[in-house]
């Protein structure tokens, strides 16, 4: 099968010598100075200022406005960051890889080539993450009070997405969030908050359709649009500064599985950030 296009989002120009090993395409994000030979996301129809509340979506927004229409229909396209990299095989998980992982196996371990495995697929999400097991510690220190008002979530199987993202980025943001979602997919996304366990790592995807990748991008920008009007960009801390960016990875999940048949992929992490790559 074909090789993929892959764009590899970075903060720093000093990645470009790992991504050019790696035959990545560099993508630079926000308004640190990157060379000619860095994809920008502060060029041309952008919303790069919002980088810091918006992650990899500002490049999102800049693939959607300047590339997609220009792209081969049918052809892959996948998204990587400098510390999380689609994996070569499905043969273990995307922990267990991580685990694996050190300076000079790095490359035997990433995607180069479309896996035999996807030719039925148009989409690809990264692997779940469970949410539902934490540490007693973690329930002590983010959500004691949410655990002590509703002591139904000290058993596993009462967690949800909807409890995560109340503990760690704020109680009621998301129900508001979703208060201004479309309404064809409203109560859809409410009801997946509430009652999964689970969703798709890290907020990259491969697709090989045009048509699927824009209808995703309109849907998602104009609910993260509206969502500005609501909570604004006067965020502080870890988990709220990013927080359009957390709120469009519990959004690309439901989806991509309400609209796609994606297949999962283990993606796993090695920091090319602290680490060179042997080739």
């Amino acid at each position: 099968m074909q090789n993929p296009k892959i764009y590899c989002m970075c903060l720093h120009e000093h990645h470009l010598e790992n991504l050019k090993k790696l035959n990545y395409i560099p993508v630079g994000l926000g308004k640190n100075h990157f060379s000619n030979q860095w994809v920008k996301d502060n060029e041309n129809i952008n919303i790069s200022q919002k980088n810091p509340f918006y992650g990899e979506y500002t490049f999102y927004y800049w693939f959607w406005k300047n590339v997609l229409k220009e792209i081969d229909d049918n052809t892959w396209i996948g998204f990587a960051g400098y510390r999380y990299h689609w994996s070569n095989s499905n043969k273990f998980s995307s922990d267990e890889i991580s685990k694996q992982i050190n300076q000079k196996n790095f490359s035997d371990h990433i995607l180069k080539n479309i896996p035999n495995e996807w030719a039925d697929s148009n989409v690809i999400l990264g692997e779940e993450i469970f949410i539902d097991n934490w540490k007693f510690s973690k329930i002590l220190k983010h959500g004691k009070k949410i655990f002590l008002k509703n002591p139904k979530f000290f058993f596993k199987k009462n967690r949800n997405i909807k409890l995560h993202f109340d503990v760690f980025h704020g109680q009621n943001i998301l129900d508001k969030a979703i208060d201004v979602l479309n309404q064809a997919d409203r109560n859809d996304f409410k009801d997946f908050v509430n009652q999964e366990r689970s969703f798709n790592r890290e907020n990259l995807f491969f697709c090989r359709s045009k048509k699927i990748m824009n209808d995703y991008f309109s849907s998602v920008f104009n609910w993260l649009f509206e969502c500005e009007k609501i909570f604004g960009f006067d965020l502080e801390g870890y988990g709220q500064k990013r927080l359009y960016a957390f709120l469009a990875e519990r959004y690309i999940s439901f989806w991509f599985k309400k609209y796609t048949k994606p297949k999962t992929w283990p993606i796993f992490f090695y920091d090319t950030n602290k680490n060179k790559i042997a080739i």
